[in-house]
């Protein structure tokens, strides 16, 4: 979820000037020009802390554990609300779906893959070894993995191996992993045009369906039908951004993705009022939360948000992604440690707790994303400077 870097210059008789790298944020190209979107940057940022309230407080499981009982209990106004932030990783889909097609446009094919890695895999990797370094201590009350899942957990693929996680959130990865590798295949591969990233949408949108009414495995974890509309629906916006607010065809593809994306998350997230149920939440919830994701990705690429030009901003885009890998697991101990041994009250430990995983976010994006990510860059594209 990155921005595309500047590109080597041709070369001359002459050395040539060194290019400062640019500091993180999503850059794009519309119809104004070169432009950062910072306002992009900020929902992301956004959606990691819903998913963080929803971890923290809007369900049960190893944090009413850490809790020391039901959230519920613990924020008995909030948690209700709290319960809709699960929506932030479709949230994430879709903003996810914009920024790849905008960094994969006129990319050849190894600059995509090694921009790809290099913006995943360091923060990934000291998350996986920190969160099992923690879960290893004797007073942390969780249990690490055994070594070889923790091994099998650095390749990102433990999911259809059938490995154990470290990484509550990983699963999200493999989403994106197959994303990626669809649209790396269909659009970047032979080059991206409108015409071929139309037909792109248009082909995953029929091909998806079609796998959820043949319901075989294997296509569905190739075409991944309730995330797809998301991804795509980011790739429709995107056109709208690069292309201008009269593009029918844009706005077709926005709104498919959009009735067929508020469905899934209905069929996923939604269960009948029960004394025994939890984290319950209404359809019309969920469809008003899913609408908002759109509308307000919708809001960037036609230049509605460009106010929104803060420069801290694209410090929080930076620290989005290794806060979203930390905090749930982390989190737990954190809440433990604050609110069952030191006695913080609950709204207390929760907002220390979210300032805390920022603070790890930080030093995870100084101390390993900014070293390690050029180099590893430079070693799966040498040609890129």
């Amino acid at each position: 979820m990155t921005a595309p870097q500047l590109t080597a210059g041709t070369a001359s008789a002459a050395p040539a000037p060194v290019t400062p790298a640019p500091k993180p944020g999503i850059r794009g190209r519309g119809r104004d020009g070169a432009t950062r979107l910072r306002a992009l940057d900020g929902l992301r940022l956004l959606a990691a802390l819903m998913v963080a309230a929803y971890h923290y407080g809007g369900r049960d499981g190893e944090i009413s554990q850490a809790w020391g009982g039901s959230t519920a209990h613990q924020f008995p106004t909030a948690s209700g609300l709290f319960a809709y932030g699960a929506l932030g990783v479709q949230i994430f889909f879709v903003i996810s779906g914009f920024v790849i097609c905008l960094s994969g446009w006129g990319r050849p094919l190894r600059s995509f893959i090694a921009s790809r890695v290099s913006r995943l895999y360091p923060a990934y990797w000291a998350a996986i070894l920190l969160v099992t370094a923690v879960f290893a201590l004797p007073w942390v009350a969780y249990r690490a993995l055994a070594p070889s899942d923790v091994l099998t957990n650095l390749t990102m693929l433990q999911q259809p191996l059938g490995v154990d996680r470290v990484l509550g959130v990983c699963w999200t990865l493999w989403a994106e992993m197959r994303f990626y590798a669809l649209f790396a295949l269909c659009v970047v591969l032979p080059g991206a045009t409108r015409t071929r990233v139309v037909l792109f949408c248009a082909g995953w949108t029929l091909a998806a369906a079609l796998a959820q009414a043949a319901n075989e495995p294997f296509l569905n974890i190739v075409l991944m039908p309730e995330y797809a509309p998301y991804f795509i629906g980011g790739v429709g916006l995107f056109l709208l951004y690069r292309y201008g607010s009269r593009d029918p065809v844009a706005w077709a593809i926005v709104l498919v993705s959009w009735l067929i994306g508020q469905h899934y998350a209905v069929v996923r997230l939604w269960h009948a009022p029960s004394a025994d149920g939890f984290s319950y939440r209404s359809s019309a919830g969920i469809i008003a939360v899913v609408t908002l994701g759109f509308a307000l990705v919708a809001a960037v690429a036609l230049g509605k948000l460009r106010w929104a030009n803060w420069r801290w901003l694209t410090v929080a885009g930076a620290l989005t992604y290794p806060f979203y890998l930390v905090h749930e697991h982390l989190g737990w101990a954190v809440v433990r440690a604050l609110h069952q041994d030191l006695r913080l009250p609950s709204y207390a430990t929760l907002m220390l707790t979210v300032g805390l995983m920022l603070l790890l976010a930080w030093v995870l994006h100084r101390w390993v994303e900014r070293p390690l990510t050029p180099v590893l860059r430079r070693a799966i594209d040498p040609r890129r400077r």
